[in-house]
């Protein structure tokens, strides 16, 4: 049986409104391998609320006032800030702090 990588799982550390539209969400890697920035982008996440609640999210791009992020900041902190929208872009997605998201998938 061969080795498998676990899909990477994150912690919402804190979130907020972007300046127009989507949420801006700064993550903490709980498990699995980091992702690559490249599979990120346009990445299409599952969030989870401590309730239950499910949004399905795609990456619009990353937040940018900590630096340029990179790969190896990445591995090396498990930290990173994303702007995403609900998948479809009707309504601004609620996910916040302590929401569990998975993926890309």
């Amino acid at each position: 049986m061969q080795g498998q990588t676990q899909k990477p799982a994150f912690l919402v550390v804190d979130a907020m409104d972007a300046p127009h539209r989507g949420r801006v969400v700064r993550l903490r890697l709980q498990g699995g391998q980091p992702p690559g920035l490249r599979d990120l982008k346009g990445a299409v996440l599952e969030a989870r609320s401590p309730d239950g609640e499910i949004e399905t999210l795609r990456v619009t791009g990353f937040f940018l006032p900590g630096g340029r992020p990179s790969e190896s900041r990445l591995t090396r902190t498990g930290r990173i800030d994303l702007l995403v929208e609900l998948e479809g872009g009707s309504e601004r997605p609620r996910v916040s702090s302590q929401w569990e998201i998975s993926g890309p998938h």
